[in-house]
């Protein structure tokens, strides 16, 4: 019946579309929006005392006319799925997004799709990484095999190149390269637009660069910079973070210290080094953010533009024993979040927690378009608006909570992580077989003092609040479930030539000592 009414009504129905799209047309649409998203910057050198370390002077333009974030938290410390989280405004155990191959199908609807269908021009450069069936094929099988009984180093040991002299500036020429795009667009398209639009642009940097040692399907354990960046770092700030002892490592991060070969000897100097040349590249980061900046500037759209900047997930360089990210140590799991803008407040620093999936709600609101109330983030705008009213009086207020999870390579668990407060928990795999860590950021922002077993209400209070959020033992069986259906479909497309392949992924330099036992080791998984 309903389909013959449709078809009977086709004129009116017709009438219809175009009046929608007639209103649509003449809507009035938000401002022109542009976001940066770089790789690995972490958060907290956006703001005192973190600051202090390298000079990032657009960063600190940012914060002069807008706001920043001093709790910004990424959704899964890991490329693909946090920018899964990203785009989609969805937490990781919605999008299933459980490791760098893993992400969202290549038609899910993003928050630069609605932009567009709703009159704005879009435009993206750059890296984007958030679709499924990217990344090495050691990758995959690392995150796969992440709970087979065996310890294998996956990542070459951290370390550090210099390159060039002074005058060397385009070091990471990818990324400048499609800075250039970004900003020739703006020049010779943005400028000439009658509606508003909306640009992308994703940096690689300050990722660490690949280190060919490690054979095939090799890692990125190396910081490279120039001495121009490394001029714009100062040194006696760099502060050499305290470790635990191996034997006193949570069991978790000691898998994590050893794959990412960081379980060895490190001399001060060499963990300086890799600290500095680290924030070289922030700084580096940092002047392609300028460039777009000045872009918008000189072309007079700067004054009708909101420009975001933030990032996928951090850089531990050495804290915890560990560099890259994969964890939810301050230095992996914190991203920087800068606003700037029309009708954003000037000179503010928010410390209310906030995360990647709030991207999506947003930009929808930034133009005016109705926000979906699936969606696990929470618009920003009441947080920066120069004139909002209290948040309170928002339809849907903010949790007063975060949540980031991880399920990939290098850490042997489905780890949850639930910020609030002054507090850090961390909970792993069914919330029994690996014990809690609990960290009070007021008292202990370093993260050196796990005191789970010191405040056993705080943590049955917070695990009931992360349980009520994410059935967190079921996420991780589910993981589980799928990280061996993918290795036995692998391992099956490979025939007699597994044993083969599988010896001489990024472990290779381990696996090839002992490859029977490896093998067997996952013969007994499986």
């Amino acid at each position: 019946e309903r389909d013959g009414a449709m078809q009977g009504s086709g004129g009116l129905l017709g009438i219809l579309l175009v009046s929608a799209a007639a209103w649509a047309a003449k809507r009035p649409l938000g401002p022109s929006v542009v976001l940066v998203v770089c790789d690995s910057l972490d958060g907290r050198l956006t703001f005192y005392p973190g600051n202090q370390t390298v000079d990032l002077p657009y960063i600190n333009f940012m914060r002069r006319y807008g706001t920043v974030f001093l709790n910004a938290y990424t959704n899964s410390p890991i490329c693909c799925p946090s920018r899964a989280a990203m785009w989609s405004g969805l937490f990781t155990h919605l999008t299933e997004s459980w490791n760098n191959f893993k992400g969202l199908n290549p038609d899910y609807v993003t928050w630069m799709d609605l932009l567009e269908k709703h009159g704005y021009h879009t435009q993206k450069f750059g890296k984007l990484d958030y679709t499924s069936g990217h990344h090495s094929v050691s990758n995959r099988v690392e995150a796969w095999t992440r709970d087979v009984d065996f310890l294998l180093r996956q990542e070459g040991r951290p370390m550090v190149n210099l390159t060039g002299d002074k005058k060397h500036v385009r070091v990471k020429e990818v990324d400048w390269q499609n800075t250039d795009k970004a900003v020739n667009w703006i020049k010779e398209k943005a400028i000439n637009l009658t509606q508003p639009f909306a640009l992308y642009l994703g940096l690689n940097l300050p990722h660490p660069y690949p280190s060919p040692s490690m054979g095939e399907n090799f890692g990125a354990s190396t910081f490279v910079t120039s001495p121009y960046w490394l001029e714009k770092v100062t040194y006696e700030a760099i502060k050499i973070p305290k470790w635990s002892s191996l034997s006193a490592m949570h069991p978790v991060d000691f898998y994590s210290s050893y794959t990412k070969n960081c379980t060895g000897e490190f001399t001060k100097q060499e963990v300086r080094n890799i600290r500095a040349f680290y924030y070289a590249m922030c700084a580096e980061t940092d002047a392609m953010l300028g460039e777009v900046i000045l872009a918008l500037k000189d072309t007079g759209l700067l004054k009708n533009t909101i420009v975001m900047f933030t990032a996928d997930h951090g850089e531990l360089a050495m804290e915890h024993r560990q560099f890259y990210k994969m964890s939810m140590y301050e230095g992996s799991s914190h991203v920087p979040l800068l606003v700037m803008g029309p009708g954003i407040k000037e000179q503010q620093q928010v410390s209310n927690v906030v995360s990647l999936v709030d991207i999506y709600p947003t930009m929808l609101d930034t133009a005016r378009i109705s926000v979906p109330h699936n969606l696990s983030g929470y618009s920003l705008m009441p947080l920066l608006s120069a004139n909002a009213e209290n948040e309170a009086s928002s339809p849907a207020p903010r949790p007063p909570w975060v949540l980031s999870e991880f399920h990939g390579c290098n850490v042997n668990s489905s780890t949850y992580m639930l910020r609030t407060g002054k507090w850090k928990y961390i909970a792993y795999s069914d919330g029994r077989s690996v014990p809690p860590q609990l960290f009070d950021l007021s008292e202990d922002p370093e993260e050196l003092t796990n005191v789970a077993m010191k405040f056993p209400v705080v943590v049955h209070f917070l695990d009931k609040i992360l349980r009520s959020i994410v059935n967190y033992p079921k996420v991780s069986s589910s993981v589980q479930e799928y990280n061996k259906r993918q290795f036995v479909s692998w391992k099956q497309s490979l025939g007699q030539n597994y044993s083969n392949v599988i010896a001489n992924l990024r472990w290779h330099q381990d696996w090839l000592r002992e490859p029977k036992k490896y093998e067997n080791a996952i013969q007994k998984w499986l």
